[in-house]
Protein backbone atom coordinates (compact mmCIF):
# COMPACT_ATOMS: atom_id res chain seq x y z
CA UNK A 1 0.00 0.00 0.00
CA UNK A 2 1.48 3.43 -0.92
CA UNK A 3 1.82 6.20 0.98
CA UNK A 4 2.62 10.01 0.19
CA UNK A 5 3.58 12.99 2.02
CA UNK A 6 1.28 16.02 2.37
CA UNK A 7 2.16 18.77 4.58
CA UNK A 8 3.81 17.05 7.08
CA UNK A 9 0.88 13.63 7.06
CA UNK A 10 1.09 10.26 5.43
CA UNK A 11 -1.39 9.51 3.45
CA UNK A 12 -2.39 5.97 1.83
CA UNK A 13 -3.45 5.86 -1.98
CA UNK A 14 -6.33 3.12 -1.50
CA UNK A 15 -10.04 3.92 -2.53
CA UNK A 16 -13.17 3.13 -1.26
CA UNK A 17 -13.16 -0.11 -1.68
CA UNK A 18 -9.40 -0.91 -0.81
CA UNK A 19 -10.20 0.94 2.90
CA UNK A 20 -13.08 -1.11 3.25
CA UNK A 21 -11.43 -4.68 2.58
CA UNK A 22 -8.63 -3.85 4.85
CA UNK A 23 -10.60 -2.74 7.20
CA UNK A 24 -12.80 -5.93 7.43
CA UNK A 25 -9.74 -8.22 7.25
CA UNK A 26 -8.39 -6.55 10.15
CA UNK A 27 -11.33 -6.62 11.95
CA UNK A 28 -11.00 -10.03 12.84
CA UNK A 29 -7.68 -10.44 12.82
CA UNK A 30 -5.85 -10.86 16.19
CA UNK A 31 -2.93 -8.53 17.46
CA UNK A 32 -3.30 -5.12 18.87
CA UNK A 33 -5.94 -2.61 17.09
CA UNK A 34 -5.94 -1.45 14.02
CA UNK A 35 -6.33 2.40 13.87
CA UNK A 36 -8.30 4.43 11.03
CA UNK A 37 -7.91 8.17 10.59
CA UNK A 38 -10.00 10.16 7.92
CA UNK A 39 -7.90 13.96 7.67
CA UNK A 40 -9.63 16.70 6.75
CA UNK A 41 -7.68 20.55 6.89
CA UNK A 42 -8.63 21.25 10.05
CA UNK A 43 -7.43 17.89 11.62
CA UNK A 44 -4.17 18.50 9.32
CA UNK A 45 -3.95 22.16 10.32
CA UNK A 46 -4.71 20.79 14.47
CA UNK A 47 -1.63 18.82 14.45
CA UNK A 48 0.35 21.67 14.28
CA UNK A 49 -0.30 22.13 17.59
CA UNK A 50 -1.70 19.33 19.47
CA UNK A 51 1.21 16.65 20.08
CA UNK A 52 -0.83 13.91 21.10
CA UNK A 53 -3.56 14.59 18.13
CA UNK A 54 -0.42 14.68 15.72
CA UNK A 55 1.14 11.35 17.38
CA UNK A 56 -2.57 9.65 17.30
CA UNK A 57 -2.74 10.39 13.42
CA UNK A 58 0.80 9.22 12.57
CA UNK A 59 0.09 5.75 14.38
CA UNK A 60 -2.72 5.56 12.40
CA UNK A 61 -2.87 1.99 10.41
CA UNK A 62 -4.66 3.54 7.53
CA UNK A 63 -5.04 7.08 6.77
CA UNK A 64 -7.20 8.69 4.18
CA UNK A 65 -7.94 12.19 3.13
CA UNK A 66 -11.38 13.04 4.42
CA UNK A 67 -11.56 16.49 2.31
CA UNK A 68 -11.65 17.07 -1.77
CA UNK A 69 -9.54 20.32 -0.79
CA UNK A 70 -6.56 18.16 -0.10
CA UNK A 71 -7.30 16.03 -2.64
CA UNK A 72 -6.87 18.77 -5.19
CA UNK A 73 -4.37 20.52 -3.25
CA UNK A 74 -1.99 16.97 -3.21
CA UNK A 75 -2.59 17.51 -7.23
CA UNK A 76 -0.73 21.50 -7.42
CA UNK A 77 1.97 20.26 -5.57
CA UNK A 78 2.92 17.64 -7.82
CA UNK A 79 2.45 14.18 -5.42
CA UNK A 80 -1.16 13.86 -5.81
CA UNK A 81 -3.47 11.55 -3.35
CA UNK A 82 -5.79 9.90 -6.00
CA UNK A 83 -8.86 9.81 -3.84
CA UNK A 84 -11.27 11.02 -1.35
CA UNK A 85 -12.52 8.69 1.18
CA UNK A 86 -15.20 10.36 3.31
CA UNK A 87 -15.35 9.17 6.85
CA UNK A 88 -19.36 9.45 6.96
CA UNK A 89 -18.91 7.45 3.44
CA UNK A 90 -16.70 4.95 5.11
CA UNK A 91 -18.80 4.18 7.79
CA UNK A 92 -21.91 3.49 5.69
CA UNK A 93 -19.72 1.26 3.01
CA UNK A 94 -18.26 -0.94 5.92
CA UNK A 95 -21.70 -1.56 7.50
CA UNK A 96 -23.13 -2.45 4.06
CA UNK A 97 -20.21 -4.42 3.22
CA UNK A 98 -19.97 -6.56 6.94
CA UNK A 99 -23.27 -7.03 6.81
CA UNK A 100 -23.18 -10.39 5.13
CA UNK A 101 -21.03 -11.61 7.13
CA UNK A 102 -22.79 -10.51 10.27
CA UNK A 103 -20.31 -8.13 11.32
CA UNK A 104 -19.93 -7.19 15.06
CA UNK A 105 -20.11 -3.59 15.88
CA UNK A 106 -20.21 -1.00 19.05
CA UNK A 107 -20.93 2.68 18.65
CA UNK A 108 -19.75 5.19 20.85
CA UNK A 109 -20.89 8.55 21.02
CA UNK A 110 -23.41 11.22 20.09
CA UNK A 111 -26.42 11.90 22.04
CA UNK A 112 -28.59 9.01 23.75
CA UNK A 113 -31.28 9.57 21.67
CA UNK A 114 -29.29 9.75 18.23
CA UNK A 115 -27.88 6.78 19.23
CA UNK A 116 -30.96 5.03 19.82
CA UNK A 117 -32.14 6.30 16.19
CA UNK A 118 -28.66 4.99 14.98
CA UNK A 119 -29.40 1.49 16.01
CA UNK A 120 -32.61 1.18 14.56
CA UNK A 121 -31.74 2.38 11.02
CA UNK A 122 -28.67 -0.17 10.88
CA UNK A 123 -31.03 -2.79 11.87
CA UNK A 124 -33.03 -1.54 8.67
CA UNK A 125 -31.09 -0.90 6.39
CA UNK A 126 -27.64 -3.25 7.13
CA UNK A 127 -29.90 -6.06 8.95
CA UNK A 128 -26.91 -8.58 9.10
CA UNK A 129 -25.09 -6.33 11.31
CA UNK A 130 -24.55 -7.59 14.67
CA UNK A 131 -24.57 -4.08 16.84
CA UNK A 132 -23.49 -5.86 20.43
CA UNK A 133 -23.15 -2.76 22.50
CA UNK A 134 -23.03 1.44 22.33
CA UNK A 135 -22.64 4.13 25.05
CA UNK A 136 -23.42 7.81 24.19
CA UNK A 137 -20.93 10.41 23.92
CA UNK A 138 -21.40 11.97 27.68
CA UNK A 139 -19.28 10.47 30.13
CA UNK A 140 -16.48 11.24 32.68
CA UNK A 141 -12.93 10.51 32.80
CA UNK A 142 -13.38 8.13 35.89
CA UNK A 143 -16.06 5.94 33.52
CA UNK A 144 -13.46 5.08 30.98
CA UNK A 145 -12.47 1.83 32.31
CA UNK A 146 -15.68 0.99 32.68
CA UNK A 147 -16.89 1.76 28.81
CA UNK A 148 -13.66 -0.14 27.87
CA UNK A 149 -14.18 -3.01 29.42
CA UNK A 150 -18.10 -3.05 28.40
CA UNK A 151 -16.72 -2.50 24.69
CA UNK A 152 -14.54 -5.67 25.56
CA UNK A 153 -17.14 -7.51 26.83
CA UNK A 154 -19.38 -7.22 24.12
CA UNK A 155 -17.19 -8.79 21.54
CA UNK A 156 -17.50 -5.93 19.00
CA UNK A 157 -14.95 -6.36 16.09
CA UNK A 158 -15.38 -2.50 14.85
CA UNK A 159 -15.39 0.44 16.94
CA UNK A 160 -16.95 3.12 15.67
CA UNK A 161 -16.60 6.61 17.84
CA UNK A 162 -19.15 9.12 16.93
CA UNK A 163 -17.04 11.85 18.37
CA UNK A 164 -15.29 15.05 17.76
CA UNK A 165 -11.77 15.74 17.26
CA UNK A 166 -9.33 15.91 19.09
CA UNK A 167 -11.30 14.28 21.36
CA UNK A 168 -12.01 10.73 19.26
CA UNK A 169 -8.28 10.58 17.98
CA UNK A 170 -6.29 11.09 21.30
CA UNK A 171 -9.14 8.65 23.42
CA UNK A 172 -8.32 6.03 20.80
CA UNK A 173 -4.63 6.00 20.94
CA UNK A 174 -4.55 6.42 24.87
CA UNK A 175 -7.04 3.59 25.42
CA UNK A 176 -5.50 1.61 22.08
CA UNK A 177 -3.60 -1.46 24.28
CA UNK A 178 -6.72 -1.90 26.47
CA UNK A 179 -9.07 -2.44 23.62
CA UNK A 180 -10.07 -5.80 22.24
CA UNK A 181 -11.20 -5.07 18.84
CA UNK A 182 -10.06 -5.75 15.51
CA UNK A 183 -10.42 -1.83 14.43
CA UNK A 184 -11.01 1.27 15.95
CA UNK A 185 -12.53 3.91 13.37
CA UNK A 186 -13.14 7.73 14.46
CA UNK A 187 -16.16 8.85 12.50
CA UNK A 188 -16.93 12.15 13.96
CA UNK A 189 -20.00 13.11 13.19
CA UNK A 190 -21.12 10.39 11.25
CA UNK A 191 -23.42 9.05 13.57
CA UNK A 192 -25.95 12.15 13.22
CA UNK A 193 -25.57 12.31 9.69
CA UNK A 194 -26.41 8.20 9.13
CA UNK A 195 -29.43 8.49 12.38
CA UNK A 196 -31.07 11.13 9.76
CA UNK A 197 -30.25 14.38 12.42
CA UNK A 198 -28.06 16.13 10.22
CA UNK A 199 -28.52 16.41 6.41
CA UNK A 200 -25.11 16.57 4.68
CA UNK A 201 -24.37 18.67 1.55
CA UNK A 202 -25.53 17.54 -1.63
CA UNK A 203 -22.46 15.71 -3.83
CA UNK A 204 -22.51 18.92 -6.13
CA UNK A 205 -21.10 21.09 -3.72
CA UNK A 206 -18.78 18.59 -1.99
CA UNK A 207 -17.53 18.12 -5.66
CA UNK A 208 -16.65 22.42 -5.35
CA UNK A 209 -14.74 21.67 -2.00
CA UNK A 210 -17.56 24.12 -0.17
CA UNK A 211 -19.12 21.52 2.04
CA UNK A 212 -17.44 23.05 5.09
CA UNK A 213 -20.23 25.93 3.65
CA UNK A 214 -23.00 23.80 4.13
CA UNK A 215 -21.95 22.90 7.53
CA UNK A 216 -21.53 26.09 8.47
CA UNK A 217 -24.87 27.36 7.15
CA UNK A 218 -26.74 24.24 9.35
CA UNK A 219 -24.63 25.06 12.48
CA UNK A 220 -23.42 28.34 12.31
CA UNK A 221 -22.41 28.45 16.04
CA UNK A 222 -20.84 25.88 16.03
CA UNK A 223 -18.87 26.11 13.31
CA UNK A 224 -18.20 29.67 12.10
CA UNK A 225 -14.98 29.54 14.04
CA UNK A 226 -13.09 26.46 13.27
CA UNK A 227 -13.92 26.97 9.40
CA UNK A 228 -12.75 30.50 9.99
CA UNK A 229 -9.25 29.51 11.63
CA UNK A 230 -8.38 26.08 9.79
CA UNK A 231 -9.34 27.35 6.65
CA UNK A 232 -7.32 30.38 6.55
CA UNK A 233 -4.67 28.23 7.97
CA UNK A 234 -4.88 25.78 5.34
CA UNK A 235 -4.85 27.58 2.65
CA UNK A 236 -1.86 30.15 3.49
CA UNK A 237 0.12 27.05 3.86
CA UNK A 238 -0.30 26.01 0.84
CA UNK A 239 0.04 29.22 -0.44
CA UNK A 240 3.46 28.81 1.08
CA UNK A 241 3.83 25.72 -0.35
CA UNK A 242 3.21 26.53 -3.76
CA UNK A 243 5.48 29.65 -3.85
CA UNK A 244 8.76 27.68 -2.67
CA UNK A 245 7.79 24.92 -4.51
CA UNK A 246 11.21 23.49 -6.33
CA UNK A 247 10.60 22.48 -10.33
CA UNK A 248 10.84 19.28 -10.73
CA UNK A 249 13.81 18.42 -13.02
CA UNK A 250 13.64 16.88 -16.44
CA UNK A 251 14.78 13.97 -17.99
CA UNK A 252 17.96 14.92 -20.37
CA UNK A 253 16.69 14.54 -23.52
CA UNK A 254 20.38 12.27 -24.81
CA UNK A 255 21.90 12.43 -28.36
CA UNK A 256 20.19 13.03 -31.19
CA UNK A 257 20.67 10.77 -33.88
CA UNK A 258 21.84 12.61 -37.23
CA UNK A 259 18.57 12.15 -40.36
CA UNK A 260 19.67 10.01 -42.92
CA UNK A 261 19.79 11.39 -46.48
CA UNK A 262 16.61 11.27 -47.67
CA UNK A 263 16.28 9.45 -51.38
Amino acid sequence: MKRVDFMGAPFDTVDMSGAVDRILQWARSAGQPRSIITLNAGLLMGMRNHAALRRACLNGDLILADGKPIVLASRLLGDPIPHRVAGVDLMAETLAAGAGSKLKVYFLGAKQNVLEKLERVVAERYPGIEVVGSHNGYFTGAEHQRIIDDINASGAELLYIGMPSPFKEVWAEQYRDRLKVGVIFGVGGSFDVLAGEVRRAPVWLQELCLEWAWRLAMEPRKMWKRYLVTNTAFLLELAKLLLHRKPRPTEPAGEVEPLKNLP
